[in-house]
């Protein structure tokens, strides 16, 4: 045991300072005076062991006391200090205004506030609580940094003659604790009093102001920009507060005009403006200003490396992340830095390089809990879902460390990913009992696990109970909206979150935090909803979406643009879609793939065919829009389609070899229903018996039952049921399409058997729906449907209707109704059909000539597309009708698809 620590306790160990200094104050307070500082009780108790070393020194004078502890101070010696502060009043020297702010210094460095207030107690007994305004500003400088900010504004209002130093303790001291408003309160009262602020003043104000909302953080900045120029308070660390504020407040541009201006920058500087244009999404930017600095001469610090790191992840540039990380390891200090690390471990996860970024967490010793975060989001983000749990509780078992909502916000959607993770809102409950509920971040990850398991009612009661809901709130509740199908309830939170510009009560949940800014949609937002336009055919939304984004600047952003070209294309639209497509600047392999396949759903396969060609050429030049997987599925379904099935047998034969496509699962499938649709049941039977071994099958089998059911092939449609009745014995799909083969070919019986087995199995066949846009709303019609307020009327006018056909020549399929009933039965059926309700809907309620777009949860029947050719001729009126699989245009009654589909 050392000296200093058997003076502390003798008897029981080692004891804080603070309490040695209590009991020279409080057992004994009779014997306390200004002069002398009697030996406590505590260093006068008896020990059965050693001694304490004696202390008391008459030999040393004031002067070479306060010289002594004053030193240890400048040399960071804290704890030496505080020994030599305690030893000094035991041995009678009274401590004066130089020695109060040095023992206070080493308090406020050791973070000790109950050591601060003992010492507290010792300035007011000697007198020293009113007469010395540097002991008063060090104690507010205490209890700022120590957590006690009540404190410190006493001592500060006990400060009858205030000086500079006082008012920038203050300040300081109301920024730690983040009371914006009243440091910029207490700046102001300094200038009332005629103080004149310093630098260190200025960087507490800009702080200040960078914690404002935007609009008034920016114009009380700017004047105290304004201000430092006209007091020439240029200093550099001055300048470097005044590019953090500008950083901060989302003004980059403000920051680099600044640094430009100014020739004096240091590492800060250049630090702070990388920061700054990270932060802002100037990604290329900030890497130029890297390179920049190091032609500067400067040698890039921890700070800089975890500062440029996130431009190479958010722009996947990992060749430069790599440099970057070679040069960390050529430095000690830089590859042991925890925020590299992190940085290091977000670039390579976001560059989908996992195992790289776990290599790097497991090289870094000490483990702050941003490295654990980073890793265990870069597992998230990657789906390596099982690996994020477990690292997850490797952390709270092994380290110690706490999780945040950083790591919950990651954690909640790797778990209502992972299979393995069945008790799912069971995180829920770890959240409320970590007090992470109100967490904004983790409500929207909390609100996006239950829209994933299907219970938007939940996440509904998070969003309506967040007090501050952000973009990303918004945006979570409406993507939450369309997993779950709720289409219409996504366009109108759409139009809620627009709505609240209209709201004036500043105290609105419907504002972001950011100072109660009304919210506007995002890209985010566009690419969210627009999907939902296009699932609904709700084509007038889709374009009053669009023109909100023109107004914005967004629409030529590439994936906006591509999801508008998404959504023309599945609204019936093609020509529309296309002119989209031909303004987007910038195309990457999404936008081309969403209009390949636009074509192919139009059947439009030769145009589809030339778009493919357009874009390899264009990939030639770029590699972003090099043909992918989705890009073949795209091409198979358009000559699938368009009845091109020697173009798409070349393309598939070819794909490996010219385009380094590798031929998966779905390429399979689309190929087996390109033969099947063309009437090659047999060929496409032998090519799913040649699929590799490894692959899937379920895809194509159900192709090949699809085709069976098409051409009424019940020998290999039983074969291919039977396959998927034992691999998904749960899709309804299978079952239905069987019974219609047999229904379809007279066997009842066996219909029959198969749709008792799916009722035996649970399995429900999903209904026939179709939807129309008519004013502000989406109509939706079930087969049968009684429901609407109209339905009597439609069902009227259907009637009405089919015998005007059947004197034009329509004979009703009535093989399309999949029941053993007579003849006049089935017909009464066939007008119920879900597409004919929406068409009779869309006829009675828009002026004649206007086009009908009807879209369908299901392939069109017979029946339904060969009424709806006859319809477009009687009543002069084109018909745009989605099924799930392709468009269908009438018009003067001839289909686009030429009757194959």
């Amino acid at each position: 045991m050392s000296s200093y620590t058997q003076l502390l306790s003798p008897l029981s160990g080692p004891l804080p300072y603070s309490q040695t200094l209590s009991s020279l104050q409080i057992q004994q307070p009779t014997t306390l005076k200004r002069n002398t500082l009697k030996q406590s009780s505590i260093l006068n108790q008896p020990t059965t062991t050693t001694s304490p070393p004696k202390l008391i020194s008459h030999s040393r004078t004031p002067a070479s006391w306060i010289e002594t502890l004053r030193s240890q101070t400048r040399s960071n010696h804290f704890r030496e200090a505080i020994l030599t502060y305690i030893e000094m009043t035991l041995s009678g020297i009274a401590p004066d205004n130089f020695a109060f702010p040095a023992v206070l210094k080493a308090v406020t460095s050791l973070q000790d506030l109950n050591l601060g207030k003992q010492i507290h107690a010792h300035v007011v007994k000697f007198g020293y609580g009113s007469s010395s305004v540097t002991v008063a500003n060090t104690l507010v400088n205490v209890y700022g940094k120590c957590g006690d900010i009540g404190d410190a504004c006493k001592v500060f209002d006990g400060i009858i003659e205030r000086d500079q130093v006082s008012w920038n303790s203050m300040i300081a001291a109301l920024c730690r604790f983040e009371e914006w408003e009243l440091a910029l309160e207490a700046f102001r009262s300094m200038l009332l009093e005629n103080m004149e602020p310093s630098s260190f003043t200025l960087v507490s104000v800009a702080l200040a102001c960078s914690n404002l909302l935007k609009r008034d953080g920016l114009r009380l900045g700017k004047q105290v920009h304004a201000y430092s120029v006209r007091m020439s308070e240029c200093k550099t660390f001055t300048i470097n507060a005044l590019l953090a504020m500008y950083s901060k407040l989302g003004e980059a541009e403000y920051s680099r005009a600044l640094f430009e201006l100014y020739e004096d920058c240091d590492m800060v500087s250049w630090n702070t403006m990388i920061s700054s244009l990270s932060q802002n999404d100037q990604f290329m930017e900030a890497l130029e200003f890297f390179r920049l600095m190091v032609l500067a001469g400067f040698k890039p610090d921890g700070v800089t490396v975890a500062s440029v790191l996130p431009a190479c992840s958010h722009l996947e540039m990992l060749d430069t992340g790599k440099e970057i990380h070679a040069y960390a390891l050529r430095t000690n200090e830089l590859i042991e830095n925890s925020y590299v690390g992190s940085a290091l471990v977000d670039m390579y996860c976001n560059c989908q390089q996992v195992s790289s970024g776990r290599r790097v967490f497991n090289a870094v010793l000490e483990r702050k809990i941003a490295l654990w975060n980073a890793m265990i989001t870069g597992y998230a983000q990657n789906e390596y879902d099982k690996e994020a749990l477990n690292l997850f509780l490797e952390m709270y078992a092994a380290s110690g460390l706490s999780p945040n909502s950083t790591t919950m916000s990651s954690i909640v959607p790797a778990s209502v990913r992972c299979e393995a993770f069945s008790d799912k809102e069971s995180i829920h409950g770890y959240v409320i009992k970590r007090g992470l509920e109100k967490n904004r971040y983790v409500q929207n990850a909390l609100m996006d696990m239950y829209s994933r398991m299907g219970k938007t009612q939940i996440s509904e009661t998070i969003f309506n109970s967040m007090e501050v809901r952000d973009i990303v709130s918004w945006n979570t509740m409406i993507t939450g909206y369309v997993i779950c199908g709720r289409h219409g309830d996504a366009l109108n939170l759409i139009y809620d979150m627009q709505r609240v510009k209209e709201k004036t009560n500043m105290n609105d949940n419907a504002y972001d935090d950011e100072g109660r800014v009304p919210l506007k949609p995002n890209s985010i937002t566009f690419m969210t909803i627009l999907p939902g336009c296009a699932a609904l055919a709700a084509l007038a939304k889709g374009k009053e979406i669009h023109s909100y984004a023109i107004k914005h600047l967004l629409a030529f952003d590439v994936a906006v643009g591509s999801a508008l070209v998404d959504m023309y294309a599945k609204c019936g639209c093609i020509d529309l879609a296309r002119a989209v497509f031909n303004q987007i600047p910038i195309k990457n392999v999404i936008t081309w793939n969403v209009l390949i396949m636009a074509y192919g759903m139009h059947g439009r396969g030769e145009e589809a065919l030339e778009l493919f060609k357009n874009m390899v050429d264009d990939g030639s030049r770029n590699k972003e829009v090099r043909p992918n997987e989705v890009t073949f599925i795209a091409l198979f379904a358009a000559c699938s389609h368009s009845g091109m099935v020697d173009e798409g047998l070349n393309l598939f034969h070819k794909m490996k070899s010219d385009h380094g496509v590798e031929p998966a699962t779905d390429h399979y499938a689309c190929v087996v229903d390109l033969l099947g649709r063309a009437g090659s049941v047999e060929e496409a039977y032998q090519l799913v018996n040649t699929m590799p071994s490894e692959l899937d099958k379920a895809g194509a089998w159900s192709s090949l039952l699809g085709a069976c059911r098409i051409h009424q092939n019940v020998e290999i449609g039983e074969i291919a049921a039977n396959q998927l009745l034992e691999l998904e014995p749960s899709v309804a799909s299978h079952y239905v399409l069987l019974s219609n083969i047999y229904s379809s070919s007279g066997l009842w019986d066996k219909a029959m058997d198969v749709r008792r087995r799916m009722k035996e199995m649970g399995v429900k066949k999903e209904p026939g729906c179709s939807w129309i846009e008519f004013g502000d709303e989406v109509h939706k019609f079930l087969a049968g449907d009684l429901s609407h307020p109209q339905s009597e009327q439609l069902h009227e006018f259907l009637e009405t209707l089919s015998e005007k056909m059947k004197r034009e020549g329509y004979a009703p399929d009535t093989s399309c109704v999949l029941h053993n009933v007579d003849e006049e039965e089935k017909e009464t059926l066939l007008c119920g059909h879900s597409e004919k309700l929406a068409l009779a809907f869309g006829i009675l309620n828009t002026r004649p000539g206007t086009t009908i777009r009807v879209a369908k949860n299901l392939r069109v029947c017979n029946d339904c597309h060969m009424a709806s050719k006859y319809i477009s001729k009687i009543l002069d009126r084109e018909i745009i009708l989605r099924d799930v699989r392709r468009f269908h245009h009438f018009k003067n009654g001839t289909c686009s698809c030429g009757d194959y589909w």
